[in-house]
């Protein structure tokens, strides 16, 4: 028999502060629990801005430590309602030392997990290397009472390799909390091509492993700080099943929360027709661990 997963992505907009964006959070969450999810995807840094458009000492103020004031917040919320949350925050490790982390609660107010990013950017409007320390918990799935969550961040969607180590782990779902969006500047052509690839690299990870895949990306615009065009979230926020097909998908420009049912035996059966992971050749992949061939 068939098991099926009910799960909420909730694409949202800055609301222009920490409180009043987890105020959208939360009514995000209690509409995700009135719909009978029980799983709730957040958007990356869902706190605020997306800050790192610009380079400022000041913004290091975001941060807070993990446990802390959020995850006090929504782990409260996941028990009371029931949920598994998994939740992305600016994390302040110690002084001078900080993560992009998300968090999972397993209806409980007790962390269940987290995962830092690994992959950070370093490109013009995402100035991620400033603030963010490279993830040093590995690409370990969390173990939650709806399945092994194979959690990565944005950045990290461009990356085969996070998506393979985390199927090979035995994640049952690929997640990707998002904060990605087009330059004003662009055409509307180069701006068709980003999105596209954006979603179709993610449809692959679902492929080439079978699972299902939940990416959750932010909307509206937002401008720089310091001058500069901004950003345009594309929003698109999406779920595929393992054969990268859509389950479900967002609008580009508006506050959305996704709801979709996930058959979970899908993956079994699909591995079964499609056994890429018994195919592999890892006796001829060492030339991977070296960053290119001269």
């Amino acid at each position: 028999m068939s098991k099926t997963l009910r799960v909420a992505l909730l694409q949202e907009t800055d609301r222009g502060s920490r409180e009043a964006n987890l105020d959208a959070i939360e009514a995000g969450l209690r509409e995700a629990a009135a719909a009978k999810a029980g799983l709730v995807l957040l958007q990356e840094l869902h706190n605020g801005a997306y800050f790192c458009q610009h380079e400022d000492v000041a913004e290091f103020d975001r941060a807070e430590p993990i446990p802390g004031p959020s995850t006090q917040r929504l782990g409260a919320l996941a028990a009371e309602l029931k949920l598994v949350v998994v939740a992305s925050l600016f994390e302040r490790r110690a002084v001078g030392l900080y993560h992009n982390t998300a968090v999972v609660f397993d209806a409980a107010r007790d962390i269940g997990g987290k995962y830092r990013k690994m992959h950070i950017p370093d490109d013009p409007a995402f100035y991620e290397k400033f603030y963010f320390t490279p993830g040093d918990l590995g690409f370990e799935p969390i173990e939650t009472s709806v399945g092994k969550l194979g959690l990565l961040v944005c950045w990290d969607q461009w990356y085969p390799e996070g998506a393979r180590l985390m199927a090979l782990a035995g994640a049952d779902l690929l997640l990707y909390p998002t904060a990605i969006g087009w330059d004003p500047g662009d055409d509307a052509a180069e701006k068709a091509r980003q999105r596209d690839a954006w979603i179709t690299v993610q449809r692959g990870h679902a492929v080439a492993n079978g699972l299902p895949l939940l990416a959750c990306n932010r909307t509206g615009f937002e401008p720089a700080p310091d001058g500069a065009r901004g950003i345009q979230f594309w929003g698109s926020s999406f779920v595929a099943g393992p054969q990268g097909e859509f389950l479900a998908q967002a609008a580009t420009d508006k506050r959305e929360l996704l709801v979709v049912d996930i058959d979970m035996q899908r993956s079994e059966n699909v591995r079964r027709i499609w056994p890429f992971l018994r195919d592999r050749r890892i006796d001829a992949y060492g030339d991977l661990l070296k960053r290119f061939r001269d």
